[in-house]
Formats: C-alpha cells, sequence, structure tokens
C-alpha cells in the first residue's frame, strides 16, 4: 500500500497562514514553511506528497488577483515540495474544482473549465511532479474536463478523486461504481474517494469501486467529522482510530492511502506503521463479465446475455420527421424532449440521440440535444451520427459513458471514429458493413465483424467496449434476410461471445402489419441472442412481448416483473393498422388541451419542460384559475414532489435545479400575463459564505432554489466578514440568514458570525451548511442544519410559515 500524506491548509494556518489568505501564494512568498510541512510528512512516512496547489488554477486564483501566476505558483509549489523529498518520495500535483458548476447546472462553461485544468496541469507536468492528482470533485462533468485537459497536456499518471456525501452520491447525483465505469474508460490510471467524511463511511465506497474497475482504488479520508469547541473547529479522531481503519479499507480493495481534513503527520506516522504491518494479500480482481457498461450521471446500464435485455429507443430522429427537422432547425428541442421522456416512461433504457437535419451544422446541434437531454434524464445515451465532429460534441458533452452508433468497416469510418471513441471512454457499435455494399450472409456478417474488432482493439478499445450489430434487412426484398440476420445473432455469440444490438423495424419495411413482423422477428432475435434491441417503445406489443421473453429465457426470475406488470391490466390487444399505438402517458406528456392543466403543468415543472410550462400557465389563466391556485396546486405540489423524491434518492441535483427553473419559468409567465398580480415572496433570505472561504458552490445553488422558490435572496457573496453580514441583515431586514462554510478552517466562522448577530440585536434564524459541516456543529454554533439545497428549502419553508 502507498501512503500519501495528510491536510495542507491547517498545517499552514498553524503557521501562521492568515484567515482568507491565499494558501498556494505562500508557495511564492514563504516556500521554506510550505517545504517544511511537507518535510514533516515525508519524516512520518509518506512516500507521495502532494504540492501545495489545490487552489492554484485561474478561477480560484482569480479571487486573490493572482489569476495570472498560475505557472509561476505551480512551479514554486513542486521547487518546495521537492525540498523536502527523500530519495523514494513522489510529488503528485494536486489539482482542486474550480468552485463552479458546469453548464447546464452553473454557469462555468466546459470547454472554460477544461482550459483552466490544461494550464495548472501543464504546469504541474512540466515543474516535474510524478502524479497528476485531481481531488475533491463534487460533479462527474467537471471531473472529466480535468482528466481529459490532463490526459490532453501530460502524459503522467492521473489519479482521480470524487468527494461522496453520506448517501453514498456526490452532490450531483454520481454513485461511487458509475463513477469507476466513466473515469475507468476515459482513461483515469488510479481513481477513488477522499474529503468529505470519515473513514468508516468511505469502506463502502471502496468496496462498490472495486467490484468493477480493475485500477487501482485510492482513499483519503477527513479524521472523522468535525466539532466545534469553545470557537475553533476539531476532528476527534485520533491517529490511532484513524489507521486502525486501513485493514478494513484494504480488505474493500485500496492500495493507496492517505488523510484530508484534520489529519495530521501523526496520523500518517500512525498509518505508516499500520502499513509497514499489515498482512500483504493480493487484491482480488472482479472477474470481468462479457458486458458492455453504459452510464450516465447517476447510473449504469449493462448489455449482455447474463443481464436483462436493455431497449435502445430510436424515436429521436428527425428523418422523415418534419414537425421535428423544423424545429430542430429553428434550434428548439421540445419534440425531442418529449420524445426522450415518453421513450423512457415507455421502458426505453438507453436513447439514441440522431440530430441529421440537413443544411445545419451537426455538432453544436448534437452539443445542445446532450447536454439538455443529460440533465432531464438519467439514461445513458447513443450519439448516432455519421459526422465525426457532431459525434465528438455530443461525446464531449454527456456526463457519462456513451455509445457510439456506429463504426462500419469502411476505411474512414474506422479512421476517424474509432480514435473519438477511445478517447472519451465510449463503447462502440460495430456495423458489419464495407465499401462493397450490405454482407448478404452471416459469415460475411461475422468476417466483417472481425475485422472492426481489430481494428478497434488496434485503437486501444477492449472487447468490453463493443456491441456487434446483426444488420436487419427487409423481408420484402429478401425472403432469407431475417433467417441470416437469426444465424447472424448465433455465430456472434458462438465466435465472440459479445454483446449484440439490432434495429428492428427494417426487417418489416413495405408490408402491413408492421408492428406483429416486428414483435415476431424481435422475440426470435431474443432467443437467438439479441441483447439490445432498438426500437420504437411506444409499441404496447412489442412491450408484451419482451416482458413476455424475459420470462421464457430465464431473464425475469419467477416471472416477477412479468406478472406484476398485469396484476391489474389485461394484455394490450394488437391493433389491426401499420401504425403502433402509442401507451398512456402522464399527463406532463399530454397535448395541452388536458382537462386537468393543473396536473399538466405540475408534471411539467416534475419533468423539467421549461418550454412547455408557459403555454400551459397561459391557458390555465385563460380557463379561469386564479395565480394562487396555480402557484399553490401546480408549482409548490411539484416542488414538494421534487423535494420528496430528491429525499428519497430516486432523483437529484441536476433534475432538482432544473425543475426549480422551470418553475420560476412558470412565475414569470404569471407576472407577463397578470402584471398587476405580484407573487407574494416567502421571505427575505440572507445568504453569505463566511469570512475566509473562497468556496461559494453549494451557497449559489441554494440560493437559485430559493429564488425559484419565491424567497427575496440578498446574496452577500464569497469570503464574507460577520460585520458585513450583521449590517446587510440590518439593513434588508432578513427574515432568515444562511452561512455557507466548506473548509475546516473558516467553521469557526459560522459560529462568530451568529454571535456577532445576536449581539447587535438581530434574532432572525440562522440556517448553516457546507461540505464539512455536520448537525451536531450547526447546532452547537446555534444554526439549524441543512444538509443540501432541497434541505434547506424545506426548512426555510417551515420557518417563514410557507
Amino acid at each position: 500500500m502507498i501512503l500519501f500524506d495528510g491536510a495542507m491548509g491547517t498545517m499552514l494556518q498553524q503557521a501562521g497562514l492568515p484567515a482568507g489568505a491565499c494558501p498556494e501564494a505562500w508557495c511564492l512568498v514563504k516556500p521554506e514553511l510550505v517545504t517544511a510541512v511537507h518535510k514533516k510528512y515525508v519524516d512520518s512516512g509518506a512516500t507521495v506528497i502532494e504540492t501545495n496547489t489545490f487552489g492554484a488554477s485561474r478561477p480560484k486564483l482569480a479571487h486573490y488577483g493572482l489569476a495570472d501566476s498560475v505557472k509561476e505558483i505551480c512551479f514554486a509549489a513542486v521547487r518546495a515540495a521537492r525540498e523536502a523529498c527523500q530519495p523514494n518520495t513522489r510529488i503528485a500535483g494536486s489539482v482542486g474544482p474550480t468552485g463552479q458548476l458546469l453548464q447546464p447546472l452553473g454557469e462555468l462553461a466546459f470547454e472554460d473549465a477544461y482550459q483552466a485544468f490544461a494550464e495548472q496541469i501543464s504546469a504541474l507536468d512540466e515543474a516535474g511532479v510524478d502524479y497528476i492528482l485531481i481531488e475533491t470533485i463534487i460533479d462527474i462533468q467537471e471531473m472529466r474536463a480535468a482528466l481529459l485537459a490532463a490526459k490532453a497536456v501530460s502524459k503522467k499518471p492521473v489519479i482521480c478523486q470524487l468527494t461522496f456525501e453520506k448517501d453514498g452520491r456526490t452532490v450531483t447525483g454520481t454513485d461511487p461504481q458509475t463513477a469507476a465505469v466513466i473515469l475507468d474508460k476515459l482513461g483515469a490510471d488510479i481513481i477513488g474517494a477522499n474529503c468529505s467524511l470519515g473513514p468508516s463511511q468511505l469502506v463502502s465506497v471502496v468496496e462498490a469501486m472495486s467490484a468493477i474497475t480493475q485500477k487501482p482504488i485510492i482513499v483519503q479520508p477527513n479524521a472523522g467529522m468535525p466539532e466545534l469547541e469553545n470557537g475553533k473547529t476539531h476532528y476527534h479522531m485520533s491517529p490511532d482510530e484513524f489507521a486502525g481503519w486501513i485493514p478494513k479499507l484494504a480488505a474493500a480493495g485500496a492500495t493507496y492511502f492517505g488523510g484530508c481534513c484534520g489529519t495530521t503527520p501523526e496520523h500518517i506516522r500512525a498509518a505508516r506503521y499500520i502499513i509497514d504491518n499489515l498482512q500483504t494479500s493480493t487484491k482480488n480482481w472482479p472477474q470481468l463479465v462479457k458486458a458492455v457498461v453504459l452510464a450516465s450521471r447517476s447510473q449504469r446500464v449493462y448489455i449482455g446475455k447474463d443481464f436483462p435485455t436493455a431497449i435502445i429507443g430510436e424515436r429521436i430522429n428527425p428523418t422523415g420527421r418534419k414537425a421535428m427537422a423544423a424545429e430542430l432547425q429553428a434550434g428548439k428541442f421540445q419534440a425531442v424532449k418529449r420524445e426522450a421522456l415518453l421513450q423512457i416512461q415507455a421502458g426505453a433504457t438507453v436513447l439514441d440521440i440522431n440530430m441529421g437535419v440537413a443544411g445545419i451544422d451537426q455538432a453544436p446541434l448534437m452539443r445542445r440535444a446532450v447536454e439538455q437531454l443529460a440533465v432531464m434524464t438519467k439514461v445513458p445515451l447513443a450519439i448516432d451520427t455519421t459526422d465525426p465532429a457532431a459525434l465528438e460534441a455530443g461525446l464531449r458533452a454527456f456526463p457519462g459513458r456513451a455509445l457510439v452508433n456506429s463504426v462500419s468497416a469502411e476505411p474512414e469510418r474506422i479512421e476517424a471514429f474509432l480514435p473519438i471513441a477511445k478517447k472519451y471512454g465510449a463503447a462502440v457499435l460495430c456495423l458489419p458493413l464495407t465499401p462493397g455494399g450490405v454482407p448478404a450472409t452471416a459469415a460475411e456478417r461475422v468476417a466483417i465483424i472481425r475485422q472492426i474488432i481489430a481494428a478497434a482493439t488496434g485503437a486501444g478499445l477492449t472487447e468490453n467496449d463493443l456491441l456487434l450489430d446483426a444488420l436487419a434487412l427487409t423481408v420484402a426484398a429478401d425472403s432469407q434476410a431475417a433467417l441470416e440476420t437469426l444465424h447472424t445473432l448465433t455465430a456472434y455469440r458462438e465466435n465472440f461471445g459479445l454483446p449484440s444490438v439490432m434495429g428492428l423495424s427494417n426487417v418489416s419495411f413495405g408490408l402491413p402489419r408492421r408492428d406483429l413482423l416486428n414483435g415476431a422477428f424481435c422475440a426470435m432475435a431474443l432467443a437467438a441472442g439479441l441483447d439490445a434491441p432498438i426500437l420504437n417503445p411506444y409499441d404496447p406489443l412489442m412491450k408484451d412481448l419482451l416482458a413476455a421473453s424475459a420470462v421464457l429465457l430465464g431473464k425475469d426470475q419467477h416471472a416477477k416483473k412479468y406478472s406484476s406488470s398485469y396484476v391489474h391490466s389485461t394484455a394490450a390487444v394488437a391493433t389491426t393498422t401499420d401504425k403502433p399505438t402509442q401507451l398512456p402517458i402522464t399527463p406532463a406528456l399530454q397535448k395541452t388541451d388536458t382537462p386537468d392543466v393543473l396536473e399538466t403543468i405540475k408534471q411539467c415543472v416534475i419533468t423539467g419542460e421549461k418550454d412547455r410550462v408557459q403555454p400551459l400557465v397561459k391557458q390555465a389563466l385563460a380557463d379561469g384559475h386564479t395565480p394562487l391556485t396555480i402557484t399553490d396546486i401546480s408549482l409548490t405540489g411539484a416542488m414538494t414532489e421534487i423535494g420528496k423524491d430528491f429525499g428519497a434518492g430516486l432523483t437529484f441535483l441536476p433534475q432538482v435545479l432544473l425543475s426549480a427553473e422551470t418553475m420560476k419559468v412558470a412565475f414569470q409567465a404569471i407576472r407577463e400575463i397578470m402584471p398587476a398580480h405580484q407573487t407574494v415572496s416567502r421571505g427575505t433570505i440572507l445568504l453569505a459564505t463566511v469570512k475566509g472561504d473562497i468556496h461559494d458552490l453549494g451557497k449559489n445553488i441554494v440560493a437559485a432554489l430559493m429564488e425559484n422558490n419565491g424567497f427575496q435572496v440578498i446574496d452577500l457573496g464569497k469570503d464574507v466578514s460577520s460585520e458585513k453580514v450583521v449590517a446587510a441583515a440590518l439593513e434588508y431586514k432578513a427574515d432568515i440568514v444562511g452561512l455557507c462554510a466548506l473548509m475546516t478552517t473558516t467553521l469557526p466562522q459560522i459560529d462568530i458570525t451568529i454571535q456577532e448577530l445576536r449581539k447587535a440585536g438581530c434574532q432572525m434564524a440562522v440556517i448553516a451548511g457546507g461540505a464539512v459541516l455536520t448537525e451536531e456543529y450547526a447546532k452547537s454554533a446555534g444554526a439549524s442544519y441543512a444538509s443540501d439545497a432541497v434541505a434547506a428549502v424545506a426548512i426555510c419553508k417551515k420557518i417563514t410559515g410557507h
């Protein structure tokens, strides 16, 4: 087990760093004190020390007027670290978060984040670090930006550490296994977790990651959770107790260990002793199955013979659909978003995205579509295009692991698409087509697929990155077409053992009762080895056949899912028309002439359909519903349900933010149509990140949700003194003061600020939150504890009686 060092910030403060000063600037002005901290950790047994560059990116340094000093600080930090090194000591270049949410969740553009990370990592690489350590990241998309930047500007091993909450997910909803899938395929060399939690809470995180990746796992916990005593922050986990968790973390799969907040050289010395006396054992690497794993930001889909049939929805495609094409030409995505929601409701587990509109640059269109769907939905995407630029735009924008649809044996497709798929860690659908045309027989298709597999592995992909398409052709033109496709599926399984995928609709082209032909063919294909059909999920006959096939193929044990689908209903009767009958849809997805428009508005807010909610509000007002009725029943009702789902782990921050934005659009529609009506404010909330703390990401999320829930928000920003908070509380007559601290060293400022408020006679309620804050800490300081932004809204509603 390789041992990293512990906390840097608290050690610098003990050495005299003033509260609110830039820790990274000391690499320039007092490098000997930075070296002294490093040396203490080296003397305690750390074999890897981390540079004092956690906040040395352009966005972070800009707060101190040092935006142009990135390279200078990084070089100075590496020099200071090298001065403390022994012959076997290695240096990890620390790269922390930007402190901002990436679009569309926040204001920071992906490319701006990428450039900021590239600048810092390039400087660290040039200065001579041994590792690039990207740490304390709360959003998988920001981690993707940093990792892509690292792979572009450095050849050094890259360590990726996310920070997880008590519920086992990051702030934006990524669980450890999903994170491991995405980061492994994207090229991280070491994967793990740091900060936020103590070692006991991180055992399960390590276990989850270790079960799904063969990459080494790193863990750097805090020394337990902080407590407030006499106005100062204390971590009470002793060095021996901290180190005592190492055997359990090692058994869970960790091979790299270190400390984060609250850990000292004494903690690292105790860890060194345990590691040196630990019974070494070889990690029991997980057996990789013949399956492809796709991932969104918050969930995974497994495609393979030992997993449930994955359904790839085909409906987001403007080809032959004039209305959708016209919308996309106008830069609108309402039809795309409705199709996405409908297909997921109908059972799609992956969504195929095609933006092939004549006369339009596909790349920016694909990027925008992917960005919007990635926030609105929780399923993985398949990027369906023949344009390499559009493919890269879609893969770059997607905060997960997508599928490339598709790569054929045509030289230009192989040369262009496979390197892009490798770069972004995507899976690849292999299509047996050549420049010579469509192969007629199963044997020909197998031979072509063998060529594509060889090219893919030559590009750095593995067999677990590949799906094989059996190529369905119409039986109207060739009576043997379906049989050859079935033979191809069987041959794929026998020759390669890789998952298979196939579009179904071609087989019935030009014939009546296409739903019947497609359904029968699907059932036969599933028996022959099809793992992921690409189909129209609205077809009720297809849905029934998929459910029945799962039972007959042993994928639905004891027919539990099949039986539950028919407890209160009977099987659908097949239609006699060529057009499949759509499944019943929720009010959110019905046309605006629904009789229950209030419920429709509510569901639109829940699903985040911003572009549909305004005309619905107009209709509700025209129908005689009052603004108060719309607000209470539709808007407040929706956010109450969203809050419950968030608390239950059924939805995550991206969806909550989108719903809040949709509610804000609805409020604006009411004001535009009825200017005399003013929505009653729930109260005035004063928000601030405390003195010395420049991290305001969490506060900004709270501010957005508060505003969208009808509160007037006075946001004082970050690094705010207690005097300024008191003055603003009196000036604005705030009903509630919200304080945020994300650093261990600034936690006492919460206690100090509350004391100053009370001295000034301010008796309003105070809520407090932040990554390192606990409920006990907040209570001891005299504040209500908000574990997250949704909880903060609920607390404020309760306080104000709304």
